[in-house]
């Protein structure tokens, strides 16, 4: 997927990039594939905003994407590339020999007419779906599960991959993205291959409003608030907080770990901190 420029017609757009859209055959989804998504607006069901500085946005529809993989033996042939908007990745509409239609996510190789398979015995290709304990040491995978049969939670945006380094116990040692090694169940299941639109990690944005159409409102400084706002507000003209970083409720953020999860941390092998 190439990326594209723009003729600077104007000072932000001397420098935004995008996507050209030439790997996609399908310009509108399949009908029954979508459902409606109400805006939240970074609230929760009782109104109160548990996510700061969202909002607007452009209209859409969520994608009902087969993250579980669960229809087993039943072959399916790629028959377009779409668009998602909730998304960095692209989707592969897929038609099975059944006659059903479903969204997986498009792996990089794919390509129209392109035959996939959810089974314990599929072949190692890419977009086949199996178990860990079915898959050879060294392979690249997504939509990994954490738990077996709750569906890929793991490696889902574009470019993402993992790859299995080996196997201990009863567990695979996956090696993710951000360089973390964690073991997962061998029962948890795991398509083969990388995540497509590996391009988009280039895309500029170029410019303010560009991130408000994606929802993202402005971020405002604690130091430019006042002392009622923010921890870190007030003082006479422009100061540095005159304490240590704080989150908005008092909380210390300046070297503070974020992770805590310690009913987990056995999983860990190595930390993707570690160099």
């Amino acid at each position: 997927m190439p990326t594209i420029s723009y003729n600077p017609t104007t000072p932000s757009r001397r420098f935004i990039t995008g996507s050209d859209f030439s790997e996609l055959s399908k310009k509108r989804p399949e009908k029954n594939l979508v459902e409606a998504k109400p805006k939240q607006g970074g609230r929760n069901s009782y109104g109160c905003i548990t996510s700061r500085f969202r909002g607007g946005g452009h209209k859409r529809k969520y994608r009902i994407i087969d993250f579980r993989r669960n229809k087993l033996e039943i072959i399916g042939t790629v028959a377009a590339f779409e668009y998602d908007p909730n998304r960095s990745a692209r989707l592969a509409l897929i038609h099975y020999k059944d006659g059903e239609k479903r969204y997986i996510l498009a792996a990089e190789g794919m390509k129209i007419g392109t035959e996939i398979v959810a089974s314990e015995s599929a072949d190692i290709q890419i977009g086949n779906a199996l178990p860990l304990r079915k898959i050879p040491a060294g392979t690249n995978l997504h939509n990994i599960e954490f738990r077996p049969g709750a569906g890929g939670k793991m490696v889902r945006s574009a470019g993402g991959m993992a790859v299995l380094v080996g196997f201990e116990a009863e567990y695979a040692q996956l090696r993710m993205p951000s360089g973390e090694i964690r073991m997962v169940s061998e029962n948890c299941w795991a398509t083969i291959g990388q995540v497509g639109n590996l391009e988009h990690e280039n895309r500029v944005i170029g410019k303010a409003g560009r991130n408000r159409w994606l929802g993202f409102r402005p971020h405002n400084r604690g130091v430019s608030m006042n002392p009622v706002d923010h921890p870190m507000g007030g003082g006479e003209g422009r100061t540095s907080g005159g304490r240590h970083p704080t989150t908005p409720w008092g909380k210390k953020t300046k070297g503070m770990k974020t992770r805590n999860s310690k009913r987990t941390d056995r999983f860990i092998i190595r930390d993707r901190r570690r160099k």
